[in-house]
């Protein structure tokens, strides 16, 4: 892994790192950018679409790989994809315009990170920086909550993906999960890949999301 992931803080529920998780990888679980696990929200959607409750054909799909890791634990691609399938389910629970998960929800979110974690142990090499954005989306602050898991799968994020944008957010989660070893060198990271002419307002972003929260919106409690 990229650094020692070490160091605990008090959990907070910040629109800041909220807004930076959306605005990051959105975008990647949606259309399944720059990953091998087979398709995106989207695209899951519409292969399944033509009437009839969505949510039933996702769970026929769960059910299947089910099957395919029982008969084989170690099935990476059956992993993956039950990593991003429980995570859709969860988003169907999710009530419109909601920024967090309801608890029912939650129980699919359990079941995708214990299909991430399974894949964790099983994978034969790097971990997928696809799959990896749908565990990011499960240990959120709005879904589980655990910033520690979520700073792992950040860092599998950046060190992919190599730019200044993919460090900040793991600044971000290093800086929930109480690391500052991690943010600080994820910090200089994210300023080294940055342009000449944006390494200082990199730089103040990057000291701005190290800060607790409080002192994020200038004061105001």
């Amino acid at each position: 892994m990229l650094f020692d992931l070490r160091g605990r803080r008090r959990r907070a529920v910040q629109a800041t790192y909220l807004a930076l998780a959306v605005l990051m990888g959105g975008g990647l679980v949606l259309f399944g950018i720059g990953g091998d696990v087979s398709g995106g929200l989207f695209d899951a959607f519409s292969e399944r679409g033509g009437g009839g409750d969505p949510n039933s054909a996702i769970e026929e799909r769960i059910d299947r790989l089910e099957k395919r890791v029982a008969a084989n634990p170690r099935n990476e691609a059956a992993l993956q994809e039950l990593v991003r399938d429980y995570y859709q389910l969860a988003t169907t629970q999710q009530e419109s315009g909601a920024s967090a998960f309801s608890d029912d929800a939650k129980d699919e979110l359990r079941k995708a990170s214990a299909a991430w974690q399974r894949y964790l142990s099983s994978v034969d090499g790097k971990p997928s920086p696809s799959t990896a954005t749908y565990a990011l989306r499960v240990y959120d602050v709005g879904a589980l909550n655990q910033p520690k898991e979520a700073q792992k799968a950040a860092a599998i994020l950046a060190e992919a993906q190599n730019d200044s944008t993919s460090y900040l957010q793991l600044v971000a989660y290093a800086a929930l999960a109480g690391d500052t070893r991690t943010a600080d060198l994820a910090t200089q990271k994210a300023v080294d890949l940055a342009p000449k002419g944006q390494k200082k307002a990199v730089k103040q972003q990057a000291e701005r999301l190290k800060k607790p929260p409080q002192q994020q919106g200038g004061g105001s409690q």
